[in-house]
This record gives structure tokens, C-alpha cells and sequence, in this order.
């Protein structure tokens, strides 16, 4: 009898790195961004820092609309 796997639950929050992989660009680069305060905003945690998806694709958008 097969197991019954939970499905697999879209990740909400991104840590740097993942949401640097998303966008084509280095941790460095990201990290960079952020501490301009250019970047997307971030969520805090304690010591943890996370992107929200919807953040993102925002910042995604802004960057584009700023670039025309």
C-alpha cells in the first residue's frame, strides 16, 4: 500500500539566497541591494530575514516600470 505524502505546500517567503537564485543574480549583489535599500523589502524574523513572493514580483514590476 503506497504512503500518502502530504502535497507539497508554495513557499510563501524566500530567503536571500533563494530569492537572489529567482532573480538571475549573486547573493552578493542582492545583499548589496538591501543594504542601499534598494532591494525588495524584507521580513524579519528574529535573526532570519526573508522576501515574500508577492514582494518580489512588486519589485520586479517597479523595477521594470522605473526602467522605462
Amino acid at each position: 500500500m503506497p504512503s500518502a505524502q502530504a502535497p507539497e505546500v508554495p513557499r510563501l517567503l524566500l530567503t536571500i539566497p533563494q530569492a537572489a537564485q529567482s532573480l538571475g543574480l549573486s547573493r552578493a549583489k542582492l545583499y548589496l541591494l538591501l543594504a542601499q535599500q534598494k532591494g525588495p523589502p524584507v521580513i524579519r524574523f528574529g535573526r532570519s530575514v526573508r522576501i515574500s513572493i508577492n514582494s518580489l514580483q512588486k519589485w520586479i514590476t517597479e523595477q521594470e516600470n522605473a526602467s522605462l
